[in-house]
Formats: C-alpha cells, structure tokens, sequence
C-alpha cells in the first residue's frame, strides 16, 4: 500500500509538472531532410515518441508470449525437440538395463543423433545392437560416436573391445587392446580387459608377461594376484611341457627356458614345482625331474609335490625310497607320503613294505588311488578275492568324487 502511494503522488507530480510545462510554451520542433518535412509542437513529438516506444514494449512482450507458448502450440518447436531427445535418452538407457535390445536400439540412436553429447548414448546403442546380432551396425555406431566425440577414443575403444570379447572375436579384440595399451600403458581398464582375454585364450605366456604390469599399477587386490601368478605360471609351465609323440631335446629345452623366465619369489610355489617336474617327466627328463621334486620338498614338505615324487622314476630307485622314508618321522600319519612310499617300494619290488605302507595309508584315508594300487598288489600276489573288493570300492569312490575313471597307477 505505501508504494502504490507513493507511486500515485509521483505520477501526479510528473502529470503537475508536465501540465505546468506545456502550458508556459508549446514548443516548435522542425524535422526536413531531403523533399521530408515534419513539423510540430514540442510536446506532441514528445507524445508520439512515447507511443512508439509503448507499441515497441507491446509488441517485444507479444512475442515473448507467443515464443513461451510454441511448444504448445506446435509440436516442433525446439522445446518440445528437447523433451523428446530427454525421453528417448531414459527410455533407451532403461531398456539396455532391462536387456530389451530392440527398443533401446531404436531410442539411444534417436538421442544420440540429436543430442550435443551423444556419448553415452552411441555406447549403449552399440552395444544393444551387437546383442542383435548386428555386428556391422554396431561398428558403424561406434565409428560415429569417436567422429561426435574424437577425445573419448579411450571409451569408445574399451567399449569396442568388450564387445568383441563378448562376440567372440579374438583376435580383433587383441587387436583393439594392444592399441589401446599402447596409447594408454598404465589404464586400469585396459589392463583388466588384456588378463581376462589371455585368460579366455589360455595365452599364458603372453599372461606372465603381463603380469608385473598387473602387480606395478595394482589393478588387481594383492590376494587375486597372488592367486593368478600362480595360475599363469603353472599352467605355462604345463603348456610348455605338454607330452610329444618322440620327446625332444628342443622340447625339454623350451620347458627350461620357461622354467628360468619364473620370479624366483615363485620358484619354491609347490603347484608351480609340481608342473615344472610334470613337464620334465613326460619330456623324458625322470632324473631331473625326481631332483627338483627333492630339493622341493626339503625345503617346504607339501602333499601334492609329495604325490608327484611317489609317481617319478629316479635314477636311483632305492636311494629315491630313502628319501621318502626320511619324511616319514616328521610325517607318520600322512597318507599322501605313505602312499608314496608304496608306489615306491613297489619300483623297488619290495612287495610286503609296499603292502604295509599302502594298507597304513588306507587306514588313514580310504582314497580311490589307494585302493587302486593295493588292489593291484594283492592280484600279484594271489589274493584276487580282496584284490577284487579293493577294486570295487574304488570305483565306488570314484563314483562319489564325480572323477569317473580309476586314477593312473604307479609306473
């Protein structure tokens, strides 16, 4: 109320002022250029100056309105684009998290055609498409968005290469990642995504070659990776020393060159020991292989390198049962080691040591290779009638551990 008063008393003092004003001279104002001539009283020309800014306000405003009310009243309008690129955007980043490829197919490429950053949207849309099936269309996605958004070729290239992870094409996915790793060397994501296809390709050696790349950036926890340098060198070592039709001399050197590229910090992991004197056992390297199953074992006693070195045949057959049987007064009632200890008495046709060892061992762990080898046993000596039930209660372990053939017996 005080300011519509005080508004009121300067409006009549303005409308005072100029009644006042006009009334003491009109004024004479003269406008000619050229053949043009107006003329007129000072205060009408001030009039008529006001009307035309009046009009100009009125018709500014008019627009302002009908601008404001474009959208609804034609469905084009650039407000009304907007909200239509919004939903499309929603509606397709849902369906791709629903799996509803189609749909979203068709809504993240209407957003992302329209849209200032397209981004997201041409990814999703690449990746609805190579769930399609639609290979090339889903290429073709991925080429647009790195020509919308040239500085996201890192995304745009991640992306790319879990898709052909996911097709299944390998080698374009190397192909995609070892850019990738060379332009970005120490990028988590690249680094992930280089293990898990090594991985999926059983390419060890390109895995330990990897991996102190892996431990240096910490891409994975310290346990994961412990955990997979010892899945990558064993099953390199095992790789390398795969049985050949005629064992070679090149072979068993190409299972030691590998042998020698092992961290010495994982040299003494019994699984890794346990392949390396695998590979040299089926390379024809018994002796070599009987050697580092005993240093092995000296220096950290474990079951299943304990398993192998029953299995080896050593140069020295009875030196090879003595070693064993040193083992035995740390480990009296371990039923790998007494097992071991009978295969061996076996080589060593020690046939009531390798009947004692194999039944104390059994007594301790009723195990299907246990059975097998005494079972075996009992046969050459006659008596066929448990040689037999032995026999039968293998197969029946066998039968719960899911295995499904009686174990190799002692050679």
């Amino acid at each position: 109320m005080k300011r519509l008063a005080v508004f009121l008393i300067l409006l009549l003092l303005v409308v005072g002022f100029l009644g006042w004003a006009i009334s003491q001279d009109a004024g004479y104002v003269l406008i000619s250029y050229d053949r043009f001539r107006y003329e007129s009283s000072f205060w009408i020309f001030v009039g008529l100056v006001a009307a035309l800014w009046l009009i100009a306000v009125l018709v500014h405003w008019t627009l302002g309105v009908l601008h404001a009310s474009g959208a609804l009243v034609n469905p084009w309008s650039r407000r009304h684009h907007a909200r239509r690129i919004a939903k499309a955007s929603r509606s397709g980043l849902r369906e791709l998290a629903e799996g509803q490829w189609s749909q979203a197919l068709g809504h993240l490429r209407t957003a992302a055609e329209h849209d200032r950053q397209p981004l997201v949207h041409y990814l999703g849309a690449a990746r609805a498409a190579s769930e399609l099936g639609e290979y090339e269309q889903s290429d073709e996605l991925l080429r647009k968005a790195r020509e919308r958004e040239p500085e996201a070729g890192l995304a745009v290239g991640l992306t790319q290469a879990q898709l052909q992870i996911a097709r299944g094409q390998y080698a374009e996915a190397r192909a995609s990642l070892d850019a990738l790793h060379n332009e970005h060397p120490r990028h988590p994501q690249v680094l992930i995504l280089l293990q898990q296809l090594h991985v999926q390709l059983q390419d060890w050696p390109a895995l330990c070659r990897l991996l102190p790349e892996l431990r240096k950036h910490r891409v994975l926890p310290p346990a994961r990776l412990n955990d997979l340098e010892v899945l990558a060198w064993t099953a390199a070592l095992e790789q390398a020393g795969q049985a050949q039709l005629v064992p070679s001399d090149e072979a068993r050197q190409g299972l030691e060159q590998r042998w020698q590229t092992v961290p010495g910090s994982l040299r003494n992991e019994p699984a890794i020991v346990r392949a390396y004197a695998e590979g040299l056992s089926r390379l024809g390297a018994q002796d070599k292989a009987e050697e580092v199953l005993h240093a092995a074992i000296k220096r950290q006693f474990d079951n299943r390198l304990v398993e192998r070195y029953g299995r080896v045949e050593g140069r020295d057959p009875a030196r090879q049962l003595a070693n064993a049987e040193g083992w035995l007064k740390a480990q009296p009632d371990n039923a790998e080691l007494l097992l071991a200890l009978g295969r061996l008495s076996l080589r060593n046709a020690l046939w009531g040591k390798a009947r004692d060892y194999l039944e104390a061992s059994l007594a301790i762990e009723h195990r299907a290779d246990t059975c097998a080898e005494l079972a075996r046993l009992l046969a050459q000596l006659g008596d066929n009638e448990r040689s037999n039930r032995l026999f039968q209660e293998g197969l029946v372990l066998l039968d719960q551990s899911g295995a499904g053939t009686l174990p190799v017996l002692s050679r």
